[in-house]
């Protein structure tokens, strides 16, 4: 297995801490993990639902909003309660990690419906998953597995804002007419793609 190296700048705020609460849940010990890992995919179709009528109805990103935080919820859990319970699998890790991009995937498609750029959706699917078989590459020749500043974390918090600021610009309360839902969902995609590209690049450069 890689050794896990993140430079995260929100995991030591909400990742850890969050950690701490394991004890207090009421998760039987037989759970198994992969349960945890399904209902966090779960969350992440529900998101993506919420994604693509966003600029339509307040309720899109509401579920926006709890769909990507539920998602990440589970991901910190799924783990601690394997080690915690002694359920530790290879099939397990696997799957877990193997639903990660394709949640996200799943993300950047829905916000491409909801701002009709499809082109723009493929492009920055394309991108993430170039993203995750570099990383994957390169935790297997180097043998670690290195989360950048702007990670998971970060990213899924974005998403919770935006998910926030999208129900309350379907609801058509803009201070300004120009700043419609459509417009802020391509603008945010866009940014998004343009990251994505040059996280990307620098990969492979300093790879």
């Amino acid at each position: 297995m890689s050794q896990r190296i993140s430079h995260s700048l929100l995991d030591p705020v909400l990742t850890l801490p969050m950690k701490r609460w394991y004890p207090w849940l009421p998760l039987p010990r037989q759970l198994p993990p992969e349960a945890i890992v399904l209902t966090g995919h779960g969350l992440a179709i529900m998101a993506a639902v919420g994604f693509a009528f966003s600029t339509q109805y307040w309720w899109g990103g509401l579920l926006i909003a709890l769909g990507v935080a539920g998602n990440h919820i589970a991901d910190v859990f799924d783990g601690t309660h394997a080690r915690a319970t002694g359920q530790c699998r290879n099939g397990g890790e696997l799957l877990d990690h193997f639903f990660d991009p394709l949640s996200f995937a799943y993300w950047l498609a829905g916000l491409a419906v909801s701002c009709h750029q499809l082109e723009m959706g493929i492009a920055a699917v394309i991108c993430l998953f170039a993203t995750a078989v570099l990383t994957n590459i390169k935790a297997k020749m180097i043998g670690q597995f290195t989360l950048n500043s702007f990670g998971p974390t970060e990213f899924k918090s974005l998403l919770v804002l935006y998910g926030g600021a999208m129900a309350w610009l379907a609801t058509g309360s803009a201070p300004v007419a120009w700043l419609t839902a459509e417009r802020v969902a391509t603008g945010f995609l866009a940014v998004l793609l343009a990251v994505g590209v040059v996280q990307l690049v620098v990969g492979l450069v300093l790879s």
